[in-house]
């Protein structure tokens, strides 16, 4: 077999991977939270904690990878990426476990950033379409079975194995690179970013702890307050540095034509809006309707499998009709889509959620292909890698954000619901004695069960029922919110993706070029 094929199975079984990671994650979340008895932020920070480390890096690592080889920037990925598993399976708290999810992050920035530089270095004319469809097709079915996988391993052998399977993969992937896959470097590569890296990430960091922290630490305390100021001030900071800077590792130029900057709301708004929601459906799945973890992967199905058979679909007719046709339309059917949603209550089973996961798993699919066609063409054909990477950060920030920001709504939400509830039941003040202050901790985390064993069977029967409209009062609430997201999303790709923005294929030939993250939100 001809190396170029060698070195497209090692970049899509490193990125098939990564993305499987991603997903298999959401199911095995509330085991994880029994397992190491965690809080509500600790299950935010599980995902928020890769989300932030892949979005301040990203453009960091596709820099380096241009200056001192792709090769080797992907293979040190992959040696992190797997080596950080190994950690994340051995974690014995939370906070071990976050830290290893931030360093699996940095591994997947790298991973993600050299991917496709990789495949077009090693395939040319019609071949290279050929080698990122297959890349596409890979990327697909990592996030389609993702939450079945997930459900499988858990259920079957234990969360930690999500992160142990790695291990084998990762070693053949990095043995697949040393032996077949050639280095390229970019020769007019510049010195790195640091200071964009610095107030990029330290803005981010400090907007999302406040927003995962805001509701226990009070929105008007000192801290919050601070962390909010000084996330602003980085931010414009790093606008400033980015301006003055030759090289930029985001050229804010860019976003002088509306697609472009529209291309990055859309996978803003799409990352914020359902794929934030996944934890909190995965949440309700298990802890409040009690399905196991494989159960509740098999539910998803309905979502992933029709996103993963409407996405090539859109991609034969994202060169047919208006790209903002079909990203406004798509982003409109998932808004559609979670607004059926808030059709459950207290008393719904799972069925209810098959409508709005019909819809919006169809609004996905007709999302990602355009979107990464999008990113790319509306910018001269040299700009495209950069322009792949700001469209990769946007979506990431839209994660993190997303989960922090729908967590605080849902904290203060379930909270008072279900202490609403439990007032109405006449079982408040037995409950409370129970929990010994600490009520408002386990709603939020859903860990009722602790003090459950311990109640009366009235006041048992009271608080799972009261914890259940509470959860779903919280749930429904931030499904709106996520669907009003996703709507705005919508109504600006109507806006801002012209036709006339994008370049000609003649000057751009990669405009079609799918890129790494476009199906992990």
């Amino acid at each position: 077999m001809e190396r170029k094929w060698w070195t497209l199975i090692a970049v899509s079984v490193a990125i098939f991977m990564l993305l499987l990671d991603i997903t298999v994650v959401n199911v095995a979340l509330p085991d994880i939270q029994r397992s190491l008895h965690s809080s509500f932020q600790d299950l935010q920070w599980v995902i928020d904690a890769y989300s932030l480390t892949l979005a301040a890096f990203l453009l960091t690592a596709g820099s380096l990878a241009d200056r001192l080889g792709r090769r080797r920037v992907f293979l040190a990925g992959l040696v992190v990426f797997t080596a950080s598993s190994v950690v994340c399976g051995l974690s014995s708290s939370s906070l071990m476990l976050n830290l290893a999810r931030g360093v699996q992050g940095t591994g997947g920035a790298m991973m993600f950033a050299t991917s496709l530089a990789l495949i077009a270095q090693a395939f040319q004319g019609k071949e290279r379409g050929t080698a990122f469809g297959v890349f596409g097709a890979v990327t697909g079915a990592a996030v389609a079975v993702g939450p079945l996988v997930g459900g499988i391993i858990t259920s079957g052998i234990g969360w930690e194995w999500i992160f142990f399977v790695n291990l084998p993969i990762g070693i053949a992937a990095v043995a697949l690179t040393l032996a077949r896959v050639q280095e390229s470097r970019d020769p007019e590569a510049t010195g790195m970013d640091w200071l964009g890296l610095i107030t990029f990430s330290g803005s981010l960091f400090l907007l999302v702890f406040a927003l995962v922290r805001g509701n226990d630490k009070g929105w008007g305390s000192t801290q919050i307050v601070a962390f909010l100021v000084l996330s602003l001030v980085l931010i414009v900071l790093f606008l400033i540095v980015e301006r003055l800077q030759e090289r930029p590792m985001l050229d804010l130029t860019l976003f002088r034509r509306p697609a472009f900057t529209g291309a990055n709301i859309v996978a803003f708004a799409l990352s914020g809006s359902i794929f934030a929601m996944f934890l909190y459906l995965t949440l309700y799945i298990q802890d409040v309707l009690g399905f196991s973890p494989l159960q509740a992967g098999l539910r998803f199905l309905p979502i992933t499998l029709l996103s993963f058979f409407v996405a090539p679909v859109a991609g034969r007719l994202s060169v047919r009709v208006p790209i903002r046709l079909l990203l406004g339309v798509g982003l409109l059917l998932i808004s559609v889509g979670l607004a059926a949603m808030t059709a459950v209550d207290a008393s719904s089973p799972w069925t209810t959620l098959i409508p709005g996961f019909a819809i919006a798993g169809v609004g996905i699919g007709l999302v990602n292909p355009p979107l990464a066609s999008a990113a790319i063409g509306v910018v001269p054909h040299e700009r495209s890698g950069m322009a792949s990477g700001i469209n990769s950060t946007f979506r990431q920030v839209g994660i993190a954000t997303g989960i922090a920001g729908l967590g605080a709504i849902f904290q203060h939400s379930v909270t008072q619901s279900t202490s609403a509830a439990l007032n109405a039941s006449g079982h408040a003040r037995e409950i409370l004695t129970a929990a010994h202050g600490q009520l408002s901790t386990l709603l939020e985390s859903g860990n009722v069960s602790q003090i459950a064993h311990t109640l009366s069977p009235s006041a048992r029967s009271a608080l799972t029922s009261s914890y259940r409209v509470g959860f779903t009062d919280a749930f429904t609430d931030i499904l709106i919110v996520a669907a009003v997201l996703a709507l705005v999303g919508s109504i600006l790709a109507f806006i801002l993706v012209r036709s006339r923005d994008f370049v000609s294929t003649a000057e751009a030939p990669a405009a079609h070029e799918p890129e790494p993250a476009a199906a992990v939100g």
